[in-house]
């Protein structure tokens, strides 16, 4: 599989496919494509991993296409602006997500639902009980909100981020949450109560924006209708 990023406000991802290769995404994730490729739809896995995407922000069905000539090419765009990030697990081995990040994978991925271990992280870390764990020996594309930030993290080393600002990170970092210390910080410095903790070793990805504290600024300007 070769691909290719175009664009930048609205990025997508075009891939070039060999005869018999296969990318899947979830339901209305594909943008375009050429003749030669085969779509289906089914719940991949089962109804149980159909069930857990759908905690994870995304579609309970996925669409698998697969290329039935040399070179068939096929589209998959951002649905927010930011970046789509390839995602080379044969060097992670596996990638924890937020909700909703995942655009499309080689067959070789799997995308499966994974509790936070801790209850505090859940009620309180912004990306709720449920997160995604990528897995596999080949290509998955993330779609990131705003741009991307990218650490590594030593043994030990602490890193603290906005809620919602998390995009991914490997299986040996440590994800935690703790409370903003000070009245005045907690209820006056505009960061929410809590942050979350992510402790090393391993890679980290950050995004530029929040979206769903995107979302609460352009709402608070939508009119309203009194009746």
């Amino acid at each position: 599989m070769r691909y290719r990023i175009v664009g930048s406000i609205m990025p997508a991802v075009e891939m070039q496919l060999q005869a018999g290769e296969s990318i899947y995404t979830q339901t209305g994730g594909m943008s375009w494509m050429s003749d030669g490729i085969l779509m289906n739809t089914n719940a991949r896995g089962g109804f149980m991993k159909g069930l857990g995407r759908m905690f994870t922000g995304e579609s309970f069905f996925m669409t698998t296409y697969t290329s039935q000539r040399e070179k068939a090419e096929i589209a998959f765009s951002s649905t927010v602006p930011g970046e789509i990030l390839p995602l080379d697990l044969r060097k992670y081995g596996s990638m924890i997500c937020q909700k909703g990040a995942f655009l499309c994978a080689q067959e070789q991925v799997t995308a499966d639902a994974v509790f936070t271990k801790k209850l505090s992280s859940g009620l309180f870390g912004g990306e709720g009980f449920i997160l995604q764990e990528l897995r596999g020996n080949g290509m998955a594309f993330l779609e990131i909100d705003g741009n991307k930030v990218e650490k590594d993290l030593a043994p030990g080393e602490v890193i603290k981020v906005d809620t919602g600002n998390v995009a991914a990170f490997e299986t040996s970092v440590s994800y935690d949450i703790e409370m903003v210390k000070g009245g005045m910080n907690m209820f006056l410095g505009g960061e929410g109560l809590f942050m979350t903790k992510l402790t090393g070793p391993g890679h980290v990805i950050l995004q530029t924006q929040n979206f769903s504290e995107f979302v609460g600024r352009i709402k608070q300007y939508i009119p309203t209708r009194n009746d």
